[in-house]
């Protein structure tokens, strides 16, 4: 019975946070468009003034003043690597990466989807400024391709949505880990000690049993992110760490949760009411605890990814899309899109991505370390394969970190929207005919 319970509760979160993530590829894909129109409008300068406009604090001899676009990129986007921190600690915990037999398949098929469209780039880009790019093609959009899945199969496998939430979120660490890595130089050691420092008191703190999400956020914001921003070490990996401290287990099991509830419920019918529209002291003091238990029962790192998620989806990257999908679009683009660059990760995204992810899938089933989630048929896992492809965020992301040449990055930012609209449409197709199939079948 609980078991159940537990089960309908997670599909149950599961439908709010993809029904979210839909919505939100719809509003990242509207920023899109904004920002394209914006850059190749009459009102292109003030577009590009606007990004370089510094923006800064100063507290006695403490100064700290950076351009708008890299207070979004580095700083807004510190609380997207938070929240995808959250997920992935959720998914280890509770969720599909709980379980390895669940697991294997779309880790494997993660680990290809990033590994061949790295591999493709490399032969095209193997020296020069040009070959630190390799990590642009390795990355899949969870808000736009899963936008793209609920749009033309709403009738597919809620499995088959799993598979792709599981597969881009570690995806999405991949990337971190290759941002941590293989994008970061000029190493502070004592900036990167004081983060580090700041980031042991969290783990004191979650282990001490302190609860508040205040708590977190301060000394992850004021305290690893900004010791982070001046070590050298990418400010984003802050929000990775910060979200690793936080408490994931609940300080009040669901049995004990229910009998408190109870009883609070039976003193709340027994209490005595007063005239009005008001309500009697005791009747507050029985809803404050009420409050006070609801919060015990709830996890501090559920609660978090919760808020953080409309702030994240509907704000931080649309701003994210606005600041860098603006491309004033010039020259020869054939050109651009057919030089070594333009090749590297226009086929890494669209084959690479499909190579990786479909054909790591047949061997770990082949070997039997895996099997097909229920109802999901191979054709389904080429098409989602396909919309692995869409990069976008992720890949525009590592694009500013790998170069600093303006014409790559322009080259980069091109080939990057290119190919992930070809994989985001043969993707859309794939599956909407295995839609359509499945309504055929019914």
């Amino acid at each position: 019975m609980l078991k159940n319970r537990n089960d309908i509760g997670i599909r149950k979160f599961f439908g709010h946070y993809a029904k979210g993530l839909n919505n939100s590829g719809v509003v990242l894909f509207v920023t899109v468009v904004i920002a394209m129109v914006w850059a190749n409008s009459p009102w292109k300068e003030f577009y590009t003034r606007l990004m370089q406009t510094d923006i800064g604090f100063y507290i006695a001899d403490f100064r700290l003043s950076e351009p708008l676009l890299l207070w979004i990129n580095d700083g807004l986007m510190a609380l997207f690597f938070l929240q995808v921190g959250l997920e992935l600690k959720r998914e280890i915990l509770g969720g599909k990466l709980s379980s390895p037999k669940n697991a294997v398949l779309p880790i494997g098929a993660a680990i290809g989807g990033m590994v061949i469209p790295a591999f493709i780039y490399y032969l095209f880009n193997g020296s020069g400024e040009a070959s630190q790019g390799w990590g642009i093609p390795m990355a899949t959009d969870i808000a736009f391709s899963l936008g793209v899945l609920a749009l033309v199969g709403k009738r597919l496998p809620t499995a088959l949505r799993v598979f792709l939430v599981t597969l881009a979120i570690v995806d999405d660490l991949g990337g971190v880990m290759v941002i941590a890595l293989f994008y970061t130089s000029g190493i502070s050691g004592m900036d990167l000690l004081h983060g580090l420092l700041f980031f042991g008191l969290l783990i004191i703190g979650n282990f001490v049993g302190v609860r508040s999400t205040w708590f977190y956020a301060i000394i992850g914001i004021g305290g690893v992110w900004l010791a982070f921003f001046f070590s050298g070490v990418h400010p984003t990996i802050a929000g990775i760490l910060t979200a690793l401290a936080i408490p994931g287990r609940v300080k009040i099991k669901e049995g004990t949760f229910l009998k408190r509830l109870d009883a609070l419920h039976k003193r709340f019918q027994e209490s005595k009411s007063i005239k009005g529209t008001l309500i009697s002291n005791q009747q507050l003091e029985i809803l404050e605890d009420i409050k006070t238990t609801s919060s015990e029962a709830e996890t501090p790192l559920q609660k978090l990814e919760r808020a953080l998620h409309p702030l994240v989806s509907f704000i931080i990257l649309p701003l994210f899309a606005l600041a860098n999908a603006g491309i004033h679009l010039h020259g020869d683009l054939l050109k651009v899109l057919t030089g070594p660059v333009g090749l590297g990760i226009g086929l890494g995204l669209i084959f690479g991505k499909f190579i990786g992810i479909a054909a790591f899938s047949r061997i770990l089933v082949a070997l039997k370390l895996a099997k097909l989630p229920e109802n999901v048929s191979w054709n389904m896992i080429y098409g989602t394969a396909f919309l692995g492809g869409i990069g976008f965020t992720m890949s525009l992301f590592i694009n500013e970190l790998a170069f600093s040449d303006e014409s790559l990055i322009f080259t980069a930012k091109v080939s990057i929207l290119f190919a992930s609209l070809v994989s985001g449409v043969v993707g859309a197709i794939l599956l909407y005919k295995n839609s359509k199939k499945l309504i055929t079948i019914k």
